[in-house]
């Protein structure tokens, strides 16, 4: 019932995508005095961003199974071009870049396109660097992306809504060394997340967790969630949220306390993906070190609830405590129907913020000009 439900919003999606960028109504997004948004280029089911060198932009893509490089010749901060990258992919959703080398998460594999930013006409045959991990769908996209520590994070997600896997590397956030890649787990008790980012300060991961559906529209929340050590579990399927016991394996767990609580929770269904910790000069100084979340929004609430996410939201820390607010908000119309869902945010080396949207096949530009007295 589960995957029926996700296949017919999957197509519902599909024939109402926006077909060109001129004709999305920009003007309906709210956000504070001073900011503005503008299409930076169109890219069929944009999801994961990764900067290349002299500013490339590489995309991955979900249901399209191609990879893009998005390219601003010119400086206007329009793309000129964009190049396919690869193509037949299954679901390569996530990217990351270092060292020259663009890598593609696909599902069950991790490529390398090697000295990719100046073959981008006629990209480089890719180096595998591994096949096999879990071949599920089923939350088998990717975020990917390199930490501080120089390797490569993966997460596999739930192959399902809920349920108890005998492959422990299913909701866990892996880890590995591109050049001798044998994954450790590094988290684990994960749904399903599809962004994080490390702390500019104290370079601890933080990721994004997407709650599991069918308990009701307005819980549990989705979740903000911080990794001070390895091996941390999250309560993935025994609890939820801040403490909710799954209805079918609460019993089977440890008590709620001994796993990981979230940092902060956002709301029931957002559907929260990309994430980064702000650390440029554009936006208000008061955004520097601060989480941005892109929240691609509910599916499976019922009419009468309305839907919720379809936003941008600041995770604000004050005090010692995170407080949440909406930066960004209109992708959702009054009529409950979305025109964009945003999925991953990047930054770039100009202080402005890019932010993918596979629904309406655009990324845009976010700016910030101090608004004058």
């Amino acid at each position: 019932m589960q995957t029926r439900s996700f296949v017919a919003l999957s197509l519902a999606l599909l024939l109402t995508w926006p077909t060109a960028a001129k004709s999305l109504p920009l003007e309906t997004l709210r956000m504070p005095a001073g900011y503005q948004i503008a299409v930076y280029a169109e890219v069929a089911n944009a999801r994961q961003m990764a900067e290349g060198a002299e500013g490339i932009v590489y995309v991955g893509t979900r249901r399209l199974g191609k990879v893009f490089a998005v390219v601003d010749r010119d400086g206007d901060f329009t793309a000129d071009e964009v190049f396919e990258i690869a193509s037949d992919l299954n679901l390569p959703s996530g990217v990351a870049y270092k060292d020259g080398s663009l890598y593609v998460g696909a599902v069950n594999q991790i490529l390398e396109y090697a000295s990719i930013d100046s073959n981008l006409a006629s990209p480089p045959k890719p180096s595998t660097i591994v096949d096999d991990l879990p071949t599920e769908q089923h939350h088998g996209w990717k975020f990917i992306d390199f930490g501080p520590d120089g390797l490569l994070y993966v997460p596999i997600g739930a192959p399902c809504n809920i349920c108890l896997s005998e492959d422990p590397r299913y909701t866990s956030i892996l880890r590995m060394d591109v050049d001798n890649p044998k994954p450790e787990i590094y988290a684990t008790g994960v749904r399903n997340t599809v962004g994080f980012d490390w702390h500019p300060v104290s370079g601890e991961l933080w990721f994004t967790d997407n709650g599991r559906d069918s308990l009701g529209d307005e819980t549990p929340a989705c979740e903000l969630n911080r990794v001070t050590k390895q091996g941390q579990h999250f309560g993935y399927p025994y609890f939820h949220a801040d403490g909710i016991a799954d209805p079918e394996f609460g019993v089977e767990g440890k008590p709620a306390d001994q796993y990981v609580q979230p940092e902060l929770l956002l709301g029931p269904h957002v559907a929260p993906l990309g994430m980064l910790f702000y650390t440029g000069s554009m936006l208000p100084k008061a955004m520097r070190h601060q989480a941005l979340i892109a929240e691609h929004g509910s599916w499976n609430r019922t009419p009468e609830a309305g839907h919720t996410g379809y936003r941008v939201t600041v995770a604000h820390e004050k005090e010692g405590k995170l407080q949440y607010q909406v930066l960004i908000q209109g992708w959702l119309a009054e009529t409950n129907e979305a025109w964009g869902r945003p999925v991953d945010l990047l930054q770039m080396k100009d202080g402005s913020v890019l932010i993918s949207d596979d629904h309406a096949g655009v990324i845009y530009r976010l700016t910030y000009t101090e608004p004058q007295q």
